[in-house]
């Protein structure tokens, strides 16, 4: 074993222990590639940065200030035990590895637990050396942080050895594309007797999950110290021995920063799995119960393998994986609703992402939250990757997204295209080229995609998953305030809104009998269908538009122009995102400003709208008028008499024979709607406060007079 005892380890200008390169002998002449591969061992005495008296620590790696690696988390060790493994390509062996130890703190900031460089300079090829790092803090070089073990073995590497290594974009956001080993499923039921945060003697709780980097929030629940949330998360479990989920509660505050309430940690170890276990856990610095239910579940639900290993094209394994999913076996499993496969073949006329007028593309498979990518193929606009991936399905109704990036080696992958399919519009074992969209999946972008994709499930079970929570998505951009997303937003609650005005004017068109046969054929069925009115109607009427579609679907009458409509809608929004591009600099803030005062004016004027009607109902039964609430006490108690005596039949059918022939009784007498009429008689909120009378001063004094009066 190679010890750098704290003797021979140089002190940098910044207090950081480093390796001496002159420790060991030199690296032969420059080959294009190395390979550094790194086995984390242990950490010997770390520093403490709880409360508890231990820590959480974890190890990052960095080269050219790019973090290459991260180890897993221990928590409340200070002598923790890593054992993972890091293999990684170095192009140049000036640049040493830097090692930072951090404690970690879910919610904060987390606290620097000192670093080290080891110089690769100084390693020799092919060799393994057991190294220990001394932990130091720049701002405090004489305090003893502790010391890392690791073993690292340095390889060169004869040609450009990129093309052989898969893309590690995804792993800088750590592990969203490995191969999950099972599902945490927690059930947030209830908190007991949190924390008082708020003046009123109250708190408003919401809590956070974080298992890795993967993230949940719970809906806040107001004004409660009991509340109730009956939400349920889903994590993926990528390690064996399980790990720990972090939680922590925190009180909503609107305009200030949210107050911390507790915490408190899920020992997944502890849990036996295929087993739904009752946790009631104590907070932590704070005060409180959280009652959830936990369930650990073993799964394959991912895999990926070239299109050599293809297990649906085996005849015996694929039925076996139809015979699995057959209608006999519905009841068994209900979350496993089936299995899709995606062969992710090559794609065509990609976008030129660098300089040299090529891309380095790479492909990125998701369904929900399984995420698995494709190996990069450098600097092709037409690469061949051929992989086949296959995910369980959990909800048939999912979208399966296929999305290709560019590599970049000192930056975010730049984004080459994008598509979306839903699962149940797939054509099994149709090798297809599906067109690139745009980031946004509103128009098209460059080249294509060539997948195959088999979808077998079991339509019991996933008639069955419908009928539950949609799963969440954790890998989600942040939404960003956008003026073409408000106006389309607008446009799509205008057009449902004319939808049912339009409908409404149908309806008022055969009272008046604006069509005299119109009119007369839906006057017969009003009389014979609340004559002869039976509750099996109601679904009986839902379902004969859905037939009358079906039918003229099938019969080649497509009535379904929405779809077509909203295209042409995000077209122009396309456009629009285009002109603002080009005209960036000509398009003035101020244009930008009025465009949306446009679509606020029209919502405020329908929020308006709506508050003035509930607030109207409200101030009906609030005696602000009492001559109106006198009326309304006659209208209703006339209301309950009839209704009591007369069958309501008999009520509806008066209602609208008299509906059908006011027209006819009187052609100039104006449509109206009773209970619409009486409420715009009754005070909103606002104009009650606009017709309060002032008390008069009876000594106002000039001072006053003038500022009231200013003219």
């Amino acid at each position: 074993m190679l010890t750098w005892p704290h003797s021979t380890v140089g002190q940098s200008h910044t207090g950081t222990s480093i390796v001496d390169p002159c420790n060991a002998e030199p690296a032969p002449p420059s080959p294009a590639m190395y390979q550094l591969d790194i086995v984390l061992k242990k950490g010997n005495n770390l520093a403490i940065r709880d409360r508890t008296g231990t820590s959480d620590p974890y190890v990052k790696f960095k080269i050219q200030g790019k973090e290459v690696f991260r180890s897993k988390t221990i928590h409340k060790n200070l002598n923790p035990v890593w054992d993972e493994r890091a293999s990684l390509l170095v192009e140049s062996l000036r640049d040493p590895l830097y090692v930072k130890v951090f404690d970690y703190d879910f919610g904060l900031q987390d606290d620097f637990m000192g670093s080290a460089y080891l110089y690769l300079e100084s390693l020799e090829h092919h060799r393994t050396l057991e190294v220990t790092l001394d932990l130091k803090d720049p701002h405090y070089p004489d305090h003893n942080l502790g010391s890392l073990d690791l073993s690292v073995t340095l390889s060169p590497r004869e040609g450009d050895m990129r093309d052989a290594c898969q893309s590690m974009r995804l792993s800088d956001v750590h592990r969203k594309a490995q191969l999950w080993r099972g599902i945490v499923s927690i059930s947030l039921i209830e908190g007991r007797g949190l924390q008082p945060m708020d003046d009123n003697g109250r708190s408003d709780p919401y809590v956070k999950f974080r298992m890795g980097h993967q993230k949940y929030k719970s809906k806040t629940i107001p004004k409660t110290l009991n509340p109730q949330w009956r939400e349920q998360f889903d994590f993926h479990m990528y390690e064996e021995q399980g790990g720990y989920v972090d939680i922590t509660v925190w009180d909503k505050d609107a305009g200030k920063k949210d107050d911390f309430m507790g915490k408190c940690t899920i020992d997944l170890s502890l849990l036996s799995k295929e087993h739904t276990h009752k946790l009631e856990l104590l907070l932590e610095e704070g005060e409180g119960v959280l009652v959830m239910l936990v369930t650990l579940t073993a799964s394959a639900a991912v895999s990926i393998s070239d299109m050599s290993v293809n297990v649906l094209d085996d005849p015996h394994e694929r039925l076996q994986i139809k015979q699995r999913y057959s209608l006999w076996r519905s009841l068994r499993n209900l979350k496993d609703v089936g299995v899709v496969q995606v062969k992710v073949i090559r794609a065509e006329g990609l976008m030129a992402a660098d300089v040299t007028g090529k891309s380095d593309p790479f492909c990125v498979v998701e369904l929900s939250n399984d995420r698995l990518q494709t190996h990069t193929v450098y600097k092709n606009l037409n690469p061949e990757w051929n992989k086949v991936f296959t995910f369980n399905v959990k909800d048939i109704h999912t979208v399966l997204e296929v999305t290709v990036y560019d590599e970049d080696r000192d930056r975010s992958a730049d984004f080459l295209g994008k598509v979306a399919i839903p699962l149940l519009n797939i054509q099994n074992g149709e090798r297809k080229a599906y067109a690139l969209k745009s980031k946004e999946l509103t128009g098209p972008t460059k080249g294509v995609i060539f997948l195959e994709i088999d979808v077998i499930f079991n339509a019991v079970k996933a008639g069955l998953r419908t009928l539950i929570p949609i799963e969440q998505k954790y890998i989600e951009e942040d939404p960003k305030v956008s003026k073409q997303l408000l106006l389309r937003n607008f446009n799509r609650v205008r057009r449902c809104i004319m939808f049912i005005i339009n409908t409404g004017y149908y309806i008022n068109s055969c009272f008046e009998w604006e069509s005299p046969q119109r009119s007369i054929c839906a006057f017969v069925l009003f009389v014979v269908l609340v004559w002869n009115f039976e509750l099996y109607m109601i679904p009986l009427a839902l379902l004969l538009p859905l037939a009358w579609n079906y039918i003229l679907i099938t019969s080649g009458k497509d009535t379904r122009q929405d779809v077509q409509a909203m295209e042409d809608l995000m077209e122009d929004e396309d456009e629009d995102f285009d002109k603002d591009d080009r005209d960036s600099e000509r398009k003035g803030f101020m244009n930008k400003i009025y465009a949306i005062q446009d679509v606020c004016i029209s919502v405020q004027n329908a929020l308006d709208e709506v508050a003035s009607y509930g607030e109207r109902i409200k101030n009906t039964f609030n005696w602000t008028v009492p001559f109106l609430s006198w009326l309304a006490i006659v209208a209703l108690g006339m209301a309950t008499v009839i209704v009591y005596f007369i069958p309501l039949r008999y009520i509806v059918l008066a209602w609208g024979v008299n509906k059908f022939t006011k027209k006819l009784r009187d052609p100039y007498t104006i449509d109206n709607n009773e209970i619409l009429d009486f409420l715009s008689r009754v005070p909103s909120d606002v104009q009650v406060v606009q017709y309060r009378e002032l008390k008069l001063d009876p000594n106002p004094s000039p001072n006053k007079r003038k500022k009231n009066n200013p003219g």
